[in-house]
């Protein structure tokens, strides 16, 4: 039995050494994707430690935005609504570095520091963004940096 036993360990390593034998002139090496980094503008004085957007290939990663005016460092007055569309203003021009729009977001999170302005959000965001609409969530959360009313991440695929 012994004997049979062995024989038969021998048979399957056989098997299995002929099972993961290839050729490997078959094989295709690729390369990994590049990596692209943007700065972008930060607000005045702050120094953040992190890109405001990655590239990695086709796939463009947004870090959330606020809804700071370039011209003025501030947030847009009048709340989640204000904030919102100039969120997407800020967002269109970031895209712009990696020659995409907004056309090219699939997805956003929108983070609400008060989720009683979700309808003001939300209005601001359909009349932002072409049809057809990305996949999104929303969420409430308790504070927002630089007392913000309304914080947007996404995640494009660029052309």
């Amino acid at each position: 039995m012994t004997r049979t036993y062995a024989v038969a360990a021998g048979a399957v390593a056989m098997c299995l050494s002929g099972c993961i034998a290839m050729d490997v002139q078959d094989v295709q090496m690729t390369a990994s994707p590049e990596v692209t980094h943007y700065a972008g503008v930060t607000k005045a004085g702050t120094d953040l430690p992190f890109s405001k957007a990655v590239r990695v290939g086709d796939r463009i990663y947004l870090s959330g935005e606020l809804g700071i005016d370039p011209e003025t460092n501030e947030l847009a007055p009048g709340g989640a609504g204000p904030e919102t569309s100039m969120i997407f203003r800020n967002i269109t021009r970031t895209l712009a570095e990696f020659d995409a729009d907004l056309s090219d977001v699939v997805k956003c999170s929108v983070f609400l520091g008060d989720m009683a302005s979700y309808g003001e959000m939300n209005a601001a965001y359909d009349a932002a963004l072409p049809d057809p609409k990305p996949a999104r969530s929303t969420l409430g959360a308790n504070g927002l940096a630089l007392g913000a009313a309304v914080e947007i991440e996404c995640f494009a695929v660029a052309p």
